[in-house]
């Protein structure tokens, strides 16, 4: 049995897995640009040229990019018998709901979606092992 468990945010997904006891962690940076949105004057007058921001522009490209994150991670647990998905904010909602929307072989091995803290490698070890264990 391939029991899985994936800590995951903007930044970073590890997927731990266990099969026969043997417990392996991998990792997958995402590729998300961290846009600096900025709208400070060119000048130090009041009144000066302003910045034009595009939020649109920005928020587009990071929610592709956020899609291609996603495709990279589901492609490393399309093996997987069940699934727990943990990690802070709502990145783990958010994979929750691209698994359900284009995964649905994926989504129906998801047993949990939790909120979790960062951990170290071990403690996500733990936690999965701990997970599964009950």
């Amino acid at each position: 049995m391939r029991n899985i468990g994936i800590w995951i945010d903007k930044s970073i997904a590890k997927i731990i897995t266990i099969e026969n006891g043997i417990e392996n962690l991998e990792m997958i940076n995402s590729k998300i640009e961290d846009f600096n949105i900025g709208g400070g004057s060119g000048t130090k007058f009041k009144g000066g040229p302003q910045d034009v921001v595009q939020d649109s522009r920005y928020l587009q490209r990071e929610k592709h990019q956020l899609k291609a994150f996603f495709k990279e991670t589901a492609s490393k647990i399309k093996n997987a018998n069940q699934i727990v998905i943990f990690g802070p904010a709502e990145t783990n909602e958010k994979f929750r709901k691209e698994l359900h929307l284009k995964y649905k072989d994926l989504e129906s091995k998801i047993k949990a979606v939790r909120k979790s803290d960062s951990m170290t490698d071990n403690q996500l070890k733990a936690f999965v092992r701990d997970f599964y264990a009950e």
